[in-house]
């Protein structure tokens, strides 16, 4: 069994898999690791892992990309790994409240990382949504309902996949940009996908 590497776009590590030389494709095999291209958002990830995450062949998942901080400490192009995340829309409104799917009684929305290695990273609550936050307005009801630190639009997915096939998840991400209204000219993807990547190509994949 070996390790599968899950990402969304194959821009955020276009470094690492020329640095393999691997073709574009969604899903490239090696003998010592997989890559998984997903595509965007908790929809085409889910629908991807059901049809590739395979207990029997893969024992580690490891799902990498950017992500946008509220938190101000982080630095921009910063790597932090992810140790909780929830999907932040699965409830329902009853008028100015959010009920969450647990109050509802229909399930849990917030899945934990497995890897439990320490990689020098700063340890971040995120949650993973359809809609990345640019309004002043949803920003702060989004602080106000939920203690975390990042946001992407995979995240939770990965965790939620790998907790139903019993194989053991880490999530890292690198910081993008800023959870704020929206500003493309304050957004660091490039430095951010630098940072990742030199990451990547910095690890020996099986201790991963």
């Amino acid at each position: 069994m070996k390790l599968l590497i899950v990402v969304a776009t194959r821009a955020e590590i276009a470094p690492f898999l020329s640095h393999f030389n691997l073709p574009d494709q969604p899903l490239m095999e090696t003998a010592d690791f997989d890559v998984l291209v997903t595509g965007v958002g908790m929809v085409a990830t889910a629908f991807a892992l059901g049809q590739h995450l395979d207990k029997n062949k893969y024992n580690r998942v490891l799902n990498v990309g950017i992500a946008g901080s509220f938190d101000r400490n982080i630095s921009l192009g910063e790597l932090v790994n992810v140790s909780a995340d929830t999907f932040a829309e699965l409830g329902a409104e009853d008028h100015e409240s959010f009920i969450g799917i647990e109050n509802l009684g229909f399930g849990k929305s917030t899945y934990q990382s497995t890897g439990n290695k320490n990689y020098n990273l700063k340890t971040v609550n995120a949650i993973t949504v359809n809609k990345v936050h640019g309004n002043a307005d949803s920003i702060a009801k989004t602080q106000a309902l939920f203690a975390v630190q990042t946001e992407s639009m995979e995240g939770a997915a990965v965790f939620y996949a790998c907790s139903i096939q019993n194989i053991s998840c880490i999530q890292i991400r690198a910081i993008s940009n800023y959870v704020e209204p929206r500003n493309r000219n304050n957004w660091e993807i490039g430095l951010a996908v630098k940072n990742l990547n030199d990451w990547l190509l910095s690890k020996e994949l099986s201790t991963i």
